[in-house]
């Protein structure tokens, strides 16, 4: 029988155990780094009633509607003006519209409101952040306010409201104006504007998981900034409004669902069945929405009329107020043709 010598087998390795914890201890360690950081950097929501006193104050108006809504809005200016009804661009709200109100309200009533996942509107129970859901919006609070007829003016993701409530509703628009609006499809050639950090963090799903939970106010800035051609407008104040509003609960995961729903562009092809007197006004420096967005909205709505300002970004309505308001104003004073008195109001 053969034996078995010892010598014959290659003597095993000798045993690592420090490595093979290392093996263990590196993904651990860097684990607990990653959560250390996440929770040193997730910034919580901020609290309802304290943003509400905030940015409300103590007449804060609220509408509610069929669909568990709560509406914020203000209802300003010269009460038996023509009204005019101004909707916010995305993760904006209500207050961009303040200067407007400053400049026109001696001769326009002027109704504002916070869309849905927005401002101190926040999230809706059906959490509908489609075209459908914020016109919904609007007619829950004119329909508290009784208001049947009104000219509707919007920006940037406004202003694509406001086209498609002029298409779904004409026989309620005396006018439309639309401010750096959305919509418009890029004209042959054109490449996407570069947008900002904010809305390209959004266009990937872990960003857009983290924009629901790590929301710095440094970012926020720099998106803001990104969007604006005058930097000199953007203050502590403006920063903080933006940053804590867009922490307002559920604005951030309503954020997050309306980056990932589709805008229905086929509908673009569908203004051209707008009649109602159309301003299209445009800062040239908008990096958000490439100002020849403009002359697209010109060959399609027939009769409509297009201003557009130099040295002006993405918000001409706090960029340039003043030449804003007058360009309205001129165009209102002109285009709205005054409707028939009700009979019993005679």
């Amino acid at each position: 029988m053969q034996t078995i010598d010892e010598d014959d087998f290659e003597p095993l390795p000798p045993r690592r155990p420090l490595f093979r914890r290392k093996r263990v201890l590196i993904p651990l360690g860097l684990l607990l780094a990653i959560v250390v950081a996440f929770l040193v950097l997730r910034t919580p929501d901020t609290d309802r009633d304290a943003m509400i006193a905030k940015y409300g104050g103590p007449g804060a108006a609220f509408a509610a509607g069929p669909a568990g809504q709560r509406v914020h809005y203000r209802d300003q200016g010269k009460r038996d003006g023509p009204v005019l009804l101004l909707l916010h661009g995305s993760n904006a709200s209500l207050q961009t519209w303040e200067p407007l109100v400053k400049r026109l309200g001696g001769t326009y009533r002027i109704v504002t409101l916070d869309l849905p996942g927005h401002g101190l509107t926040g999230a809706t129970p059906d959490t509908d952040y489609s075209a459908d859901g914020m016109m919904a919006a609007v007619d829950v609070v004119m329909a508290k306010l009784a208001l049947d007829h009104f000219s509707i003016g919007g920006n940037s993701m406004g202003g694509w409201v406001a086209w498609r409530y002029a298409l779904a509703r004409p026989e309620r628009i005396d006018a439309l104006l639309l401010i750096d609006a959305a919509g418009m499809p890029l004209r042959k050639g054109e490449k996407a504007p570069p947008s900002n950090v904010g809305f390209r963090v959004l266009q990937y799903p872990i960003g857009r998981w983290l924009a629901t939970q790590i929301t710095p106010r440094s970012l926020v800035e720099e998106s803001l900034r990104g969007s604006i051609e005058k930097q000199d407008i953007v203050d502590d104040a403006m920063i903080d409004r933006y940053w804590e509003l867009l922490r307002f609960p559920g604005n951030r995961e309503a954020t997050v669902l309306r980056a990932r729903m589709g805008r229905q562009p086929a509908m673009a092809s569908q203004v051209s069945a707008i009649t109602a007197p159309t301003l299209i006004l445009f800062g040239k420096k908008d990096r958000l929405i490439n100002p020849t967005a403009a002359q697209t909205f010109h060959e399609r709505i027939a009769g409509s009329e297009v201003v557009l300002l130099d040295g002006i970004g993405h918000l001409p309505m706090e960029e340039a107020p003043d030449e804003t308001a007058a360009a309205i104003d001129d165009f209102l004073k002109r285009r709205l043709v005054p409707r028939p008195a009700d009979p019993e109001t005679r």
